[in-house]
Formats: C-alpha cells, sequence, structure tokens
C-alpha cells in the first residue's frame, strides 16, 4: 500500500551532507559526542583533513573505520563521504575473527582509528584539531557509500551496500514523518556502526541541520541531561534503554520538555510504553527498518501511537503483505494477505531508500527480490484496515507452524511480559513429534520464582489456547545483539 504522506524537504539526494556543508551548524557547540564538542565548520575542516589521507592511500578500495562513539569517528565519516569512497563501520567490540572477515570481504584499503595489534592495513589516526589547506568538498560518487555489515541468523556477515542516494531518500521520509528540522536537538546513544545510530542519529542531523549530542554510554541519567543541558528535543533509544529509562521516574520526567521519543530496533514491550507515556506525557513511536531497507514505516509524530505498531510507510515508500506460503506459483503471482490486523504475512517492501545488493554475493541479493520487484524483508507482520503494521517477528524464527496454526512469536512474547514476574521474555518453535513445532517461552525474573504452569495459563486466558507456550524455561539473560535485539539462535534447546 502506498502513502502520499505529504511533501518530503527538498534536498540534494546525493549528499547527506546538506547543511554541514551549507554552512548550518555555526554554533560552537552545535555538535557533541561525550566531552567533546565542536561546530560545524569545525567538523568539516578537520573530515577535509581524513579525505585528503584517503585520497593519498596507497591502493584504491573502501575505508574501514573504528566505530567507537568518539568525535573521532564522526570525523572519519565524513571524511569518508567527502572522498567519495565507501566507508565499513567496525564495531570497536567485535573479536578478531569477525573483524578480519570485515576487512577481507571488503577489500578494505585502510584503517582509520586506533590500531588493533593484528591489523596490518596501513593506519591514519583522526586528529580533531588539524584542519585541510583546502576548502571542503566533496568527490562526485553515486556508488556505494556505506558498507555495513550483518549478522543474519546463518553464515558469515554480509557487507550491505548504501548509497548516498537510498540514505537521503530515506533521511527525508523521516524528516517528513516526524516533523524533524533544524530547529530540532538530536540526543541519543546508540553505536555507530549501525543504520540507526549512524545514518539516522548521525547524517540525519547533519542532511537537516539539527544540533546532535551522543551522549556516550546509554543512560537514562544521560539523556535527562541532554534534555535539561543541550535542549535535546527529539531522542532516539532502543527498547533496553527505554525499559532503564521508565524504570527512573525522575529520569523520565526530565523528558518532558522533548518533542518526541523514539524507539526503535526492537520491538519496545508495552509495559514500557505505558510506563514511558505516564512519566513523560507521551507516548513513544515506534519505526521499523532495516540494514538493507532504512527506515521504511513509521508512527508519525502527528499520528496515531499505540504499543507494538510501528505505523506507516514513510512518503516515498511502499509495502504489501504476501502470503506466507511455501510455495509460489509458476506464473510468480504473489497471494496477498488481507489487511485485517490479524492474518500474518511477510512483509515486503519497495521505494528509493533501498541497498545496492549484498557486497560480492549476487546469490543473496538476487534472493531478496521478488520478480515483481519487491524486497522481501523476511519479517511476519501484519496489517490493519488503516494501512498500520505490527512486526510479528522474523519469518525464519518468529513465525511458528504448530499444530497446524501459524503463530507470531511476538504475539505471546507480548502477553508474557504482561504478568508482573516475567521482566523479558522470547519465544521460540522447538521441534516437536505431535505439533511439529511446540512453542517453548525463555523468560527473565522480574524478582520472585514463578510457577511455569501458572505462566502458561496466564497466556492461555489472554491468548486463544494453540498460542499458549507448552514450556516455560527462566534463564538468567536473554542473549543480546548491540542493537538490544534477541539472538534466539543462542537459545538453548
Amino acid at each position: 500500500m502506498a502513502r502520499d504522506g505529504g511533501a518530503v524537504p527538498m534536498m540534494c539526494a546525493m549528499t547527506l551532507l546538506a547543511a554541514l556543508l551549507g554552512g548550518g551548524l555555526d554554533d560552537p557547540e552545535a555538535i557533541r559526542v561525550g566531552d567533546t564538542a565542536m561546530s560545524g565548520p569545525e567538523l568539516l575542516g578537520a573530515a577535509a583533513v581524513v579525505a585528503d589521507q584517503i585520497a593519498e592511500r596507497p591502493s584504491e578500495g573502501p575505508v574501514a573505520v573504528l566505530a567507537e562513539p568518539t568525535a573521532r569517528t564522526l570525523v572519519a565519516m565524513v571524511g569518508g563521504l567527502l572522498a567519495g569512497v565507501p566507508v565499513v563501520p567496525v564495531p570497536p567490540d567485535v573479536g578478531p575473527g569477525e573483524r578480519a572477515h570485515v576487512l577481507a570481504d571488503s577489500g578494505a584499503s585502510l584503517w582509520i582509528g586506533e590500531r588493533p595489534p593484528e591489523i596490518t592495513l596501513p593506519v591514519r589516526k583522526v586528529d580533531l584539531n588539524r584542519r585541510s589547506g583546502d576548502p571542503a568538498r566533496e568527490v562526485p560518487h553515486d556508488g556505494p557509500a556505506l558498507v555495513l555489515y550483518t549478522s543474519g541468523t546463518t553464515g558469515a556477515p554480509k557487507g550491505v551496500l548504501l548509497s548516498k542516494a537510498a540514505m537521503g531518500a530515506g533521511l527525508d521520509g523521516l524528516f517528513d514523518a516526524w516533523g524533524w528540522t533544524a530547529d530540532d536537538t538530536l540526543a541519543h546513544g546508540l553505536p555507530l556502526f549501525h543504520v540507526h545510530g549512524l545514518v539516522l542519529g548521525v547524517f540525519g542531523a547533519l542532511r537537516v541541520g539539527s544540533p546532535l549530542v551522543h551522549v556516550g554510554r546509554p543512560k537514562p541519567a544521560s539523556y535527562a541531561a541532554a534534555v535539561r543541558e543541550q535542549g535535546a528535543t527529539l531522542l532516539f533509544g532502543v527498547p533496553t534503554i527505554w525499559s532503564r529509562v521508565a524504570a527512573d521516574p525522575d529520569a523520565a520526567a526530565a523528558l518532558r520538555p522533548a518533542r518526541l521519543l523514539v524507539s526503535g530496533s526492537a520491538p519496545l514491550p508495552v509495559r514500557v510504553f505505558e510506563q514511558l507515556r505516564e512519566h513523560t506525557g507521551q507516548a513513544p513511536v515506534e519505526r521499523y527498518g532495516m540494514s538493507e531497507t532504512m527506515i521504511t514505516v513509521a508512527v508519525r509524530a502527528d499520528g496515531e501511537r499505540r504499543p507494538g505498531w510501528v505505523g506507516v510507510p514513510v512518503a516515498g515508500v511502499e509495502t504489501r503483505l504476501a502470503s506466507t506460503d511455501e510455495e509460489t506459483p509458476q506464473d510468480g503471482r504473489v497471494e496477498l494477505m488481507p489487511h485485517d490486523g490479524e492474518s500474518i504475512g511477510e512483509l515486503q517492501v519497495r521505494g528509493p531508500g533501498l541497498f545496492e545488493g549484498y557486497l560480492g554475493r549476487p546469490d543473496a541479493t538476487a534472493e531478496t527480490w521478488t520478480r515483481d520487484g519487491w524486497f522481501r524483508t523476511g519479517d511476519a507482520a501484519v496489517l490493519d484496515e488503516g494501512g498500520y503494521h505490527r512486526i510479528v517477528g522474523r519469518r525464519s524464527v518468529d513465525l511458528i507452524k504448530t499444530g497446524g496454526y501459524r503463530v507470531g512469536a511476538g504475539e505471546i512474547e507480548t502477553a508474557l511480559l504482561e504478568h508482573a514476574g516475567i521482566s523479558e521474555a522470547a519465544v521460540v518453535g522447538e521441534p516437536d513429534d505431535d505439533l511439529g513445532q511446540r512453542l517453548v517461552a525463555h523468560v527473565v525474573l522480574a524478582g520472585e520464582p514463578v510457577d511455569p504452569e501458572e505462566v502458561i495459563a496466564f497466556v492461555a486466558d489472554r491468548l486463544s489456547a494453540h498460542k499458549r507456550p507448552r514450556e516455560v524455561r527462566v534463564v538468567d539473560a536473554l542473549p543480546r545483539n548491540a542493537m538490544g535485539k534477541v539472538q534466539k539462535a543462542r537459545l538453548s534447546t
């Protein structure tokens, strides 16, 4: 379904630095990362030095940036954009094996940042005080600007190729959806090696001209300070962060002057949604996207805010809900699911903000597209009559076939989190000779022990009987990645 969504701000699609290159963000503290503050011209001048260093590298190829939450990382990323070469953000906490895979797979020719012991690439460090003798300029480039590595569920991480045009289109859709302008001040503490923290949380500010505060390690007190001290109006976080904020009423109350609280990267528990509304005076807005698509669906700032629902397509994006039947007709036609708020299908999208493919993986790239040109997200979702989306989870692990029924793990997890004794929950399907798959709930307790049978009955009272877990396992913690998403493949059987 398409949305007209109103006019998208008119910006140059081929640069992510529209406001920065246009002389905006000239306040000395317009850009703050931790304890370091700089103006837009200072950021641009230091980044021009990095661009010069990239131009002088001994061989062609992408540049790898150590994506620590520092001002040096911002300078290095902007320097790569100015130089017109693909930038590979490397997580600072990644292990040597995965780091070696990323560097080899991407063909990186230069490492920017502190040198890990095993790095053999030429290395350049960022000096925040150096300035280029030439005016900052952006080399024309219409190929990939970022290579983001996604973990997936099987195999080694794949490099997602994102162009400036795709990222610009995605950001412009969000400017429209959230009313995001240069009058806002953005604050967040998200990693700088994912779409949420880097593209939205850095390039978005540099494109629209809103001052930026990266709080470093995300803590409730840090978000509260960003509002009190820097006047932050737009706050980004993942559910783990918002859960901690909601559990700290004083810090949450300090966010009341903010205009918009945005949650993404994983489902926000209903309990946290309601606590934030109570403590901050406003409900958060949720959004949906992935590395390959940017943000395709979002609750608009002026739209209805419902817990568990991620809104409508942003301007320029179309979505559809396809049948999850394993067999596709020979003629390639896709059976579409009804928009009734209940029927589960695979979410498919198309629009200008999609990736160019997986680096060096033409077969994997081809598998993600339908014959008629839609990107298969691999996520199971439902749509209601008004066009609102609810994400059930990954089709591969969260769409569970049990006793002849298709069940979404997310719906059961939401019910489990309504139980006062449970603070976290993850539901998986495990092989079962009778049911095909049986529903198993892994839960983290909020305090006192719970009776597994009582928990099962609790879910059965709220959902259909076939959606109740057949087993409840208590764990100390759920395995999560840097963005707070539960890694269900690591849940032991």
